[in-house]
Order: structure tokens, then sequence, then C-alpha cells
């Protein structure tokens, strides 16, 4: 039996973990809602964090070092929360599996991750990628949608 998803309201001063998804968009300068979600964060002084997955995704990305230094010194002011190891895996596999079960198709394990330190710390995720939309069904995770989306 699957869970109804949790919605974080816009409003809310709780931490959000901000996706690789969106910060690709937001170094990119794309014209997206996300993008303009997470630069009114930011410069509201909004408790945002990162993933140590998301930190890896977005380092190897960067074509130079002088790029990796610069989305360093950009993230640096924000939380961080880490993979604690076999029970975070273990959160994730079977968030993948009861999201199978459920008939949703998760394209990356990595989200699986991400997802699973969201749950674990009871934060809510802005993402621009349909894989926690689908986690969300069949799981605690909690979605924050910007008041544009």
């Amino acid at each position: 039996m699957g869970r109804r998803s949790r919605r974080e309201p816009a409003g809310a001063r709780r931490v959000i973990v901000v996706d690789t998804s969106v910060w690709i968009d937001f170094f990119r300068d794309a014209k997206t809602a996300h993008v303009d979600a997470l630069a009114g964060l930011i410069a509201g002084d909004a408790p945002i964090a990162i993933t140590d997955v998301v930190l890896a995704e977005l380092l190897q990305g960067a074509r130079h070092d002088r790029d990796a230094a610069r989305i360093e010194r950009l993230l640096a002011p924000h939380g961080l929360f880490e993979l604690r190891g076999a029970d975070d895996a273990r959160r994730a596999a079977s968030m993948y599996r009861a999201a199978r079960a459920a008939g949703h198709t998760i394209r990356r394990t990595l989200d699986c991750l991400i997802a699973s330190v969201c749950v674990r710390e009871d934060v809510a995720i802005m993402h621009a990628d349909a894989d926690f939309d689908r986690l969300a069904l069949t799981s605690n995770l909690r979605i924050y949608r910007p008041a544009t989306c």
C-alpha cells in the first residue's frame, strides 16, 4: 500500500535540500521556476542544504578546476547532509522497490540515495527530476514545491 506524498509549504522555514537538477539550472542561469525559487531562497537566507551525493554530482560536472572551486565557494555557506552507511543504502533500496512495486520506474540509484538522506533527516527536497516525485508517492519523502511551480 502506497503512502501519500507529503508536500512542504513554500513558506516553511525548515531546511530544504536542493537537488543537482536545480543547481545545474541555477549555474547555467536557466529561466525556470525552480531557479527563481532557489535564487529567492538564497537571497532570503533560507536554510538550504545539499547532500554529499549532490556535491559529488555537481563537482564531477565541472569542466575545469576553477569551475569546481567556484561551485564549492557557492555551496560552502549551505548545509551538507552525508550518507550514513548501510541504513541509508537499505532505505534507498526499499524506496526503489516500493516505487517499482507501484509501477513507477526510478531511473537513477543516486536519486534513491539522495531521497533516503532526506527521509532520514525529515527534510523536503526541491528538484526538477521526476524520480523524486515517483519516490514520494510510495515513501515519506517530502517535496518542496515553490509557489510558482
